[in-house]
């Protein structure tokens, strides 16, 4: 093969590459009311967003507004605890934790400092009752830095107190997700963002989602991931439609009903996010509507500013509105506007 002949059969080869690339692009998908509606909330959107809904796993709307794509990476804020929620399912199918398991049989510390009983599920539906950061919705993302998870857990046994029994207190913040993401870290024998990527990533094909820090501080389960509205819209689908994407079964139908289901038991409700106040709430995502046995009908995971991810299992569709997590602070009424159009206008 001459140099010459290589140099075109390479060249060949990435046009052939860039047209397949081109055509597995996401089309663009209008819905000309939901449009021009979400056209007047652009200011409160920050002018770039994208927003995508999904029926059984196909677009039915898709439209890109300002500068952001749907590929484009942002930090998605406190969607990212409905992500951890998913990856400690995946221990608890493998056998490896129960949802029920004290973290005293897994942290020496939790132990000493009588914080012991805490369980899994008591960490991802915020019920440790251990002692958080002040009630104002901005600290959680000003708190103190910690160069890994184990610090971080640490120094909530050490320096946090149990403002009640466990169980028995729902506060929104960030010791429980964290605190379960480090035991993760402990069992899996890797770090959070490898566990993510080997046990999620994977399998949904999320190409742009990831926990990694900046190496300046740990990793967060409950706000630190990054991802883009293409892959996020992937876990809502998968979600929605029982646990399968794509064919394959990526969490049994049992653990996506634990997720969405009630788990605050009685605790008294101490402090919520602004956006979520007056909402039930499951494994690391709230639920705004239910029906009698306490299973979500209307789920979501929104971030103050960030992205708003949500399913309707009652009208069968995913949907998710993705900003630049440098947007205005959300507002719940623009999101329950964004959503009612949404819902007037799906196609039946």
């Amino acid at each position: 093969m001459t140099p010459r002949f290589l140099t075109s059969f390479l060249s060949s080869l990435l046009v052939l590459g860039s047209t397949a690339m081109a055509q597995t692009k996401a089309p663009m998908l209008d819905i000309p009311a939901i449009t021009a509606g979400l056209e007047t909330y652009k200011k409160d959107l920050g002018n770039d967003f994208v927003v995508i809904v999904q029926r059984d796993g196909k677009d039915i709307y898709r439209k890109e507004f300002g500068e952001l794509k749907a590929t484009s990476q942002e930090a998605i804020g406190a969607a990212s605890q409905w992500l951890t929620a998913a990856l400690t399912m995946t221990f608890v199918e493998e056998g490896k934790i129960a949802l029920d398991d004290k973290l005293g049989n897994y942290l020496p510390s939790y132990q000493s400092y009588s914080k012991g009983w805490v369980t899994f599920r008591q960490c991802l539906s915020h019920t440790t009752s251990i002692e958080q950061d002040p009630p104002a919705f901005g600290a959680l993302l000003k708190k103190k830095k910690f160069e890994s998870l184990e610090a971080e857990v640490n120094a909530y046994a050490k320096d946090r107190k149990l403002q009640g029994k466990q169980g028995t207190l729902f506060y929104y913040g960030s010791v429980g997700p964290n605190t379960a993401g480090y035991v993760l870290e402990l069992i899996g024998k890797k770090d959070y963002d490898r566990l993510f990527r080997e046990r999620l990533s994977k399998n949904l094909g999320l190409r742009r989602t990831s926990f990694m820090s900046d190496g300046l501080e740990a990793e967060s389960p409950f706000a630190g991931a990054k991802s883009t509205a293409d892959d996020y819209i992937k876990f809502l689908s998968m979600l929605l439609n029982k646990g399968s994407f794509n064919g394959k079964q990526v969490l049994s139908e049992k653990s996506v009903n634990e997720i969405l289901k009630v788990q605050t038991g009685a605790a008294k409700m101490v402090y919520a996010s602004p956006l979520s106040q007056g909402n039930a709430y499951g494994l690391g995502c709230w639920l705004q509507e239910k029906d009698e046995q306490g299973n979500g009908t209307l789920v979501n995971c929104p971030g103050v500013s960030a992205t708003w991810p949500w399913i309707s299992k009652s009208k069968n569709y995913a949907a998710i509105v993705f900003t630049k997590s440098e947007s205005p602070e959300q507002k719940r009424m623009v999101f329950e506007a964004i959503r009612e159009l949404i819902e007037a206008n799906l196609p039946k």
